[in-house]
């Protein structure tokens, strides 16, 4: 019978009764709260009386005791034993103590397991199991410790390294870093900051990483494998109009290996009238709505283009098979616009075709213009039509933006930046590019076809850019005004490009939404039922997450190799261009590595001149390099 002053346990806690009334017992708890409960819910352990927990919890070291029990019992083949017996066996005696002892033995279950009324030893294999769990479990407890101790001296020390061994303890931090995880353990026992930005840090200092890892692209969920789904080769009976006697020509940077345009003119028809044919490649004559292909490029919205290499939306053996100019003839879909003296897109045509493209880099393709040969007669028509179609968009509102860009290389741990140059004929491969998506969103809106239309709106404070003179600067502040890209089934006004109707249908291998258009007039040039605007606009609003993605992790991974290029180029020199006053601080940009930054000038500066800033420090995990002025 339970009486006042017990020793009784609730919830595996020991308490002490104080009173019993209205079938109820009322017990007080450790931390001195009190509470009422039924007689089931606690268990007696001591019948008292016990006036406080100090005696209680008054207990010595009986563990050797608690062993020789154990041993005594299994000899003695004794199946179960009273905790009141137990508590005699182990402590001499049967107390308070004891018996809150014996519960606390009971409950670790190394020796013992059962219940109060009925202890029963535990089986020699299970304590050895148990034995063996323990101390791995102390000894890793000891080796963090030293772990953690060594690590406090290599961050006092930075030239001493941890011992491989120990990169083992920092698998939590490699987690935070690449953004796979939110917290560590080793970052909170350290008093270190739990960020990505910190964890990176930590990895560098302690040269468990090289600044040669880049966690940005995991940090975005970005895959480093490309896409795998495969695909069926076009149909080579599909009728298509021959085009090879044209002379077309893949205009691209040297480093690019997947070209999917390509561009032919004809003037030799009507006076002030030109003929474009934009070519593309043309994968949606095998990769339809819903096929693994189609679904895999979806997921993942555009080709992932990082300095270390390029992550295919479509997997790599498409390349062959549907970029242009890589055999003698290729398989395209061509957009054929009709194009008058004043650059307007009068009437476009789209239709499956056979060429033969001519790969060109930009410098070369600058340099055949002036030769006097059919190809550069062919290229110098193009950058005259070029002009007519920059110059229409421009009086119809068109933002014209250009500031200094870069192509970043990573290889065997060596990183090289190149600027990119602006040649006449990349200027005539961008206007072209352009012409062929406002023909193509013109063709899709008066089928009424459900397409990408993209749509831009620009807000432009003409007080504020009317004192700043032609040139980076200005683009700056042009591009500052740009709002976000508005992708629809809708078509709509693209201001940004000064064009009513706008879509982008020429990089099928590179973006998806490319691809979802070329797919749709697949649709409608086989007589078939193109995707319902319903459908469009699902795979738009899916594909565009990707695609934000890719672009903040190509952002954050050009930024991140621009830092370990800086990082060994201490005061070093850097010419850059003022952008605009911050207070004390100037924006400015520095052309030859496209890279914005914020710097204190002490001379008097404007907008568009040119400083000399010296290179003082470099923090590769926030991204950041501090410049002063010489």
């Amino acid at each position: 019978m339970i009486t006042d002053g017990a020793l009784v346990v609730y919830k595996n806690k020991p308490s002490i009764v104080k009173d019993r009334a209205d079938g109820k017992f009322l017990i007080a708890l450790q931390d001195g709260t009190e509470v009422k409960v039924r007689d089931k819910d606690i268990e007696l352990l001591h019948p008292g009386p016990v006036k406080n927990f100090s005696v209680v919890l008054n207990q010595g070291n009986f563990e050797k005791a608690a062993r020789e029990v154990w041993e005594l019992l299994l000899d003695d083949g004794s199946e179960a034993v009273p905790l009141k017996e137990l508590a005699s066996l182990v402590c001499g005696e049967y107390t308070p103590s004891s018996a809150y002892l014996v519960f606390c033995l009971l409950q670790d279950g190394l020796y013992f397991s059962g219940t109060i009324s009925a202890v029963t030893p535990c089986k020699k294999e299970n304590v050895a199991a148990e034995e063996s769990k323990r101390a791995a479990s102390m000894r890793e407890l000891t080796d963090r410790a030293e772990f953690l101790e060594r690590i406090k001296k290599t961050l006092k020390k930075p030239a001493e390294c941890l011992p491989p061994s120990d990169a083992r303890y920092m698998q939590d931090v490699e987690a935070l870093a690449c953004g796979k995880s939110v917290k560590s353990r080793t970052m909170k026992e350290l008093g270190l900051g739990e960020t990505p930005e910190d964890a990176h840090a930590l990895l560098l200092k302690t040269n468990i990483w090289t600044p040669f890892i880049n966690p940005h692209p995991s940090r975005f969920s970005i895959s480093l494998s490309g896409a795998a789904a495969g695909f069926d080769a076009p149909l080579s009976d599909e009728q298509r109009r021959d085009l090879t006697s044209l002379a077309s020509f893949a205009i691209d940077s040297p480093w690019s290996n997947d070209p999917d345009d390509a561009v032919s003119i004809d003037v030799s028809q009507t006076p002030g009238q030109y003929i474009l044919y934009v070519h593309v490649a043309d994968p949606a004559s095998s990769i339809t709505f819903d096929s693994p292909a189609e679904k895999e490029a979806r997921n993942r919205g555009v080709t992932v283009y990082l300095p270390e290499g390029a992550v295919r939306m479509l997997a790599d053996d498409s390349i062959p098979v549907f970029a242009l100019g890589l055999t003698e003839t290729s398989f395209a879909l061509t957009f054929k616009l009709i194009i008058d003296e004043d650059g307007f897109v009068k009437s476009t045509e789209i239709f499956p075709s056979i060429v033969k493209v001519k790969r060109i880099s930009y410098e070369d393709a600058d340099k055949e213009m002036d030769l006097d040969t059919r190809d550069a007669a062919a290229l110098r028509a193009l950058v005259d039509l070029a002009r007519k179609i920059c110059a229409r968009r421009t009086a119809n509102g068109a933002v014209n933006i250009e500031l200094p860009d870069v192509h970043i290389i990573v290889e065997n741990e060596t990183v090289n930046i190149e600027p990119i140059i602006e040649y006449k004929s990349s200027f005539l491969i961008k206007e072209c590019m352009i012409a062929a998506g406002e023909g193509a969103g013109t063709w899709a809106a008066s089928r009424g076809l459900a397409f990408p239309y993209i749509s831009q709106e620009v807000e432009i404070q003409n007080d504020q850019l009317r004192s700043i003179r032609p040139g980076i600067a200005l683009s700056m502040q042009l591009r500052r005004c740009m709002r976000p890209r508005i992708l629809s089934v809708k078509p709509g006004r693209h201001q940004g490009l000064g064009l009513d109707t706008y879509s982008q249908v020429t990089s099928p291998l590179r973006r998806y939404t490319d691809l979802l258009a070329h797919i749709q007039i697949r649709a409608v040039l086989r007589g078939s039922n193109p995707l319902s605007a319903d459908d469009v606009s699902a795979r738009l609003g899916y594909c565009e997450a990707a695609s934000l993605s890719a672009v903040h992790a190509e952002r954050a991974c050009n930024n991140h190799w621009i830092m370990v290029y800086l990082s060994g180029k201490k005061e070093s020199i850097w010419d850059a261009v003022a952008i605009e006053n911050k207070g004390n601080r100037w924006s400015v940009i520095i052309p030859s590595l496209a890279l914005e930054t914020q710097v204190s000038l002490q001379k008097d500066v404007s907008p568009n001149d040119y400083i000399k800033l010296a290179l003082k420090s470099v923090n590769i995990p926030r991204g950041e390099a501090v410049f002063v002025q010489v």
